[in-house]
């Protein structure tokens, strides 16, 4: 089968899942289904990722054809045409106001479940303590993105030489990446203990609250690490190199 020919879009099984998302963005919504890792894993070709799931990679890409055919080109917005500032600002405005209006909110109800009702669940102790954890680890990460690499950002943006007390962007990039990558396993995790967010017949209303938000947590995640290991960090070094 020669599956670059039937694309709408310039895709093939060895398109990385990054660029796709990159260059349409409403396909992030298709990968969550599929349960395929489009922004830690963002820069792996889509055969990998598939093959990982125990998906076909020519089905997954009939798939993508559909989705494209239905909404293309619907998403508010394309982060892809934002300018490097604009693209941090909107990071900021959306993601990361969302997250830090969320997360204490999703840590007092994952104590006061798990102090209620680890009796029949003792899962509930670990999910507690992983969304505790999470919260700081995110809340640390959000503020070295503000006052470190997003003004560097956006001094590369404006013209300004590369040349920081860091050394190079590169080394908070890194940083960063590894941290995605934390919380992107933080919250796997949390998928695990909590049987893919589902509740069980005996949840409260708390519980169900919650694993209703620690799932639309982790799609928020999804995008907001995409736009950045995919596009706003690769887009960044290439201005700092020159290109």
């Amino acid at each position: 089968m020669n599956t670059s020919s039937t694309s709408p879009a310039p895709f093939t099984i060895q398109t990385t899942v990054g660029e796709m998302v990159a260059a349409r963005p409403a396909l992030s919504r298709l990968f969550e289904k599929l349960g395929i890792d489009f922004c830690c894993g963002g820069k792996k070709p889509l055969a990998e990722l598939a093959a990982a799931r125990g998906l076909d990679p020519a089905t997954v890409l009939a798939l993508i054809d559909a989705a494209l055919a239905v909404t293309p080109g619907t998403d508010d917005i394309n982060p892809a045409t934002l300018s490097l500032t604009e693209l941090a600002d909107h990071i900021e405005r959306t993601h990361h106001e969302y997250t830090k209006a969320e997360l204490p909110r999703l840590v007092e109800m994952a104590e006061r479940v798990a102090r209620k009702h680890a009796w029949r669940d003792d899962r509930l102790k670990e999910v507690a303590e992983t969304v505790s954890i999470l919260a700081h680890e995110m809340f640390s990460h959000m503020a070295k993105e503000e006052n470190v690499l997003f003004p560097i950002v956006r001094q590369l943006d404006s013209g300004a030489p590369d040349e920081f007390h860091c050394g190079s962007i590169a080394n908070p990039i890194r940083q960063m990446e590894a941290e995605h990558e934390f919380a992107g396993r933080a919250v796997a995790r949390l998928r695990e203990l909590t049987d893919g967010f589902r509740p069980d017949e005996n949840a409260c209303n708390t519980h169900r609250a919650l694993l209703g938000g620690l799932e639309e947590f982790e799609s928020d995640l999804h995008r907001h690490v995409h736009k950045e290991n995919n596009i706003l960090f690769p887009r960044a070094l290439d201005r700092a190199a020159g290109r």
